[in-house]
């Protein structure tokens, strides 16, 4: 019985004529961080970007293969992206928070996707969501200025919060520290250890430090290809593939 939460089969991705990614399978299990690493440009955003239908937005994109949450086809034509992005949240390499108040923030998927009924539920998600991105403490005090006051590593806390407000299943997160400072990337990869024990969480990283320190199973992309997929441990101390060794040493990237 296998344990995944999402499992990709002969996944392709083309930009036009571009093959941007070849053939990927993989299974990505509950609870755990899955960091994606590889080179720039090697496929491991666009494969990110698949898993909650983000590629759909793009002019000429076409992915062929499957792809399954919890056993169901996320490209079935019954399903609807904007309820997958609710189960499958993203945050992205730069925050960007809502030009709107912390707490608006906080409440607007909640309210879109009608998961408080009252004003005291969505004031419980919010301060839950908030509590989650350990932001609370901080931020209690002034929900309702906004959130772009916050710094850059609060502002990235504030959309995890946001991410998780809708109670997601994965959390996709694109080098989410990529943009922030030392201490704010440290608090960040903290978070992240915390939120796997609710969520499936998936990290594009170009720090291998960062993919060692976080994740329990690291997938190498090179080229568009998924060239290597084990345990984290394993990756990084005796990897199977050349190209992962020449890649984790420094000789390709």
């Amino acid at each position: 019985m296998s344990t995944a939460k999402i499992s990709a089969r002969d996944v392709m991705v083309h930009y036009g004529d571009n093959c941007a990614l070849k053939d990927v399978n993989v299974e990505i299990e509950d609870k755990t961080v899955t960091a994606f690493i590889g080179p720039s440009g090697c496929g491991k955003s666009t494969f990110l970007r698949c898993l909650n239908r983000m590629n759909d937005t793009i002019d000429g994109c076409r992915v062929a293969g499957a792809i399954t949450l919890d056993g169901e086809d996320i490209y079935d034509k019954r399903v609807d992206p904007v309820q997958l992005r609710a189960k499958v949240g993203m945050v992205f390499q730069k925050p960007n928070p809502f030009p709107k108040s912390i707490y608006d923030n906080v409440a607007y998927g909640p309210r879109i996707h009608g998961l408080a009924r009252t004003k005291a539920e969505l004031d419980e998600i919010v301060e839950q969501s908030l509590r989650r991105a350990a932001l609370w403490t901080e931020a209690k005090d002034r929900l309702h200025t906004p959130g772009t006051g916050l710094s850059g590593g609060q502002q990235q806390r504030l959309c995890i919060a946001r991410a998780v407000a809708t109670r997601p299943e994965v959390l996709l997160m694109d080098e989410p520290c990529s943009a922030l400072d030392p201490i704010a990337t440290a608090q960040i990869e903290e978070l992240i250890d915390e939120l796997r024990q609710n969520f499936s969480v998936v990290i594009v990283t170009h720090s291998m430090q960062q993919a060692a320190r976080v994740s329990q199973k690291t997938a190498f992309f090179h080229l568009g290809n998924l060239v290597e997929y084990n345990e984290t441990g394993k990756i990084f101390t005796n990897p199977q593939d050349p190209r992962t060794e020449s890649y984790i040493t420094g000789r390709i990237g």
